[in-house]
């Protein structure tokens, strides 16, 4: 099992502007943006720019940052998609379900009666994840 930080993981390409990424929010701590293979409308991740593998190893100082701006974007994506609740996942290692290794945290508006979506496994088209975007934009505007 490898512990060390991969620069070439998909999330550091995205902090680096080499992947493309419907952006929600960013500061000079943390980006979110909407998860390509949503498990519903406004799935929306956040990511601290610094580099940690997961929860596990990540500096508090990070850890205090990214979660602020966690429930700020939690907020608003409740509000923007007038949602019933929110789930909030974060995973750890391999055995934790951790597919991605930098720390991020998932954020999906929930509805009573409707169940959660698995992960899919093809990525949403870059339009309606704009859409939706644009929507918690707002919402963090208001």
């Amino acid at each position: 099992m490898r512990n060390t930080y991969d620069d070439n993981n998909i999330f550091a390409k995205l902090l680096r502007r080499e992947v493309a990424a419907a952006r929600v929010y960013e500061d000079e701590d943390t980006v979110a943006v909407m998860d390509v293979m949503p498990q519903g409308p406004g799935h929306t991740l956040v990511i601290p720019r610094r580099a940690s593998r997961n929860l596990l190893d990540a500096d508090p100082n990070t850890l205090a940052l990214l979660v602020q701006v966690v429930q700020k974007v939690a907020k608003a994506v409740k509000k923007a998609f007038s949602a019933d609740g929110i789930t909030l996942m974060q995973f750890n290692e391999r055995a934790g379900g951790q597919t991605i290794y930098h720390l991020h945290f998932h954020i999906i508006p929930r509805f009573i009666g409707v169940a959660l979506k698995s992960h899919i496994t093809q990525k949403t088209d870059m339009a309606e994840l704009e859409k939706a975007a644009k929507k918690i934009r707002q919402a963090l505007n208001e």
